[in-house]
């Protein structure tokens, strides 16, 4: 029986556009995917790096202004639609669940985030989740273990009993191989409002 649920954040609740930001990265010649950028990201989203220092690697690099940066950077960030707060709200309120948040979040983004909603709002979906777990403030990130056993180990919860939601399959697959139930939600086809009809909880 599920007892506890772990939501991703992007594609889950705020809108992503994966795409635009690809491209507005390629623009200023930055491959997501290149074996000299990768590292450089997977630092940054687990806070291993300061915001300074990464956007002074790319002006360094590249010849690219902070401003141009973090523009090019945040435009994968879209809305957040009010049916999915108030449902994670209701599903808050209710308590027959354990909440949890767990996202692959670096601190440029947060940071927009925190902005474009503002403080209410932000603290309102915040205050939802028991735990509210941001890889660049935890230093760990997914689809590696350790972060999932971290937050098992760290709220006791039970693998079994635990449900994890992402939107990426490689993240709910490293979940599953620990024995946690996993739900692979697909943004173009699925909504996070749909949890009940879409799983046996």
């Amino acid at each position: 029986m599920i007892k506890n649920i772990v939501f991703d954040f992007g594609a889950i609740f705020i809108n992503l556009d994966k795409e635009k930001f690809a491209l507005e990265l390629q623009k200023l010649g930055i491959s997501q995917q290149s074996d000299e950028v990768l590292p450089i990201l997977h630092q940054y989203e687990m806070g291993l790096i300061s915001t300074e220092k990464f956007t002074a690697i790319f002006e360094e690099k590249l010849g690219v202004s902070t401003e141009e940066f973090t523009k090019a950077w945040n435009a994968i960030l879209l809305d957040f639609p009010k049916k999915r707060l108030n449902f994670i709200q209701e599903l808050a309120e209710n308590k027959k669940y354990r909440l949890f948040l767990l996202s692959n979040t670096n601190d440029l983004h947060i940071s927009w985030i925190q902005n474009n909603w503002g403080t209410e709002l932000y603290d309102t979906f915040k205050k939802c989740f028991e735990q509210f777990y941001l890889s660049h403030e935890i230093n760990l990130r997914k689809p590696n273990i350790e972060i999932y056993n971290f937050v098992l180990e760290t709220n006791h919860l039970i693998a079994q009993e635990t449900l994890f939601i992402d939107d990426t399959k490689e993240n709910t697959e490293a979940a599953k191989s620990i024995g946690i139930e996993v739900w692979h939600l697909i943004p173009e086809k699925e909504d996070i409002v749909e949890l009940f009809t879409k799983n046996s909880l």
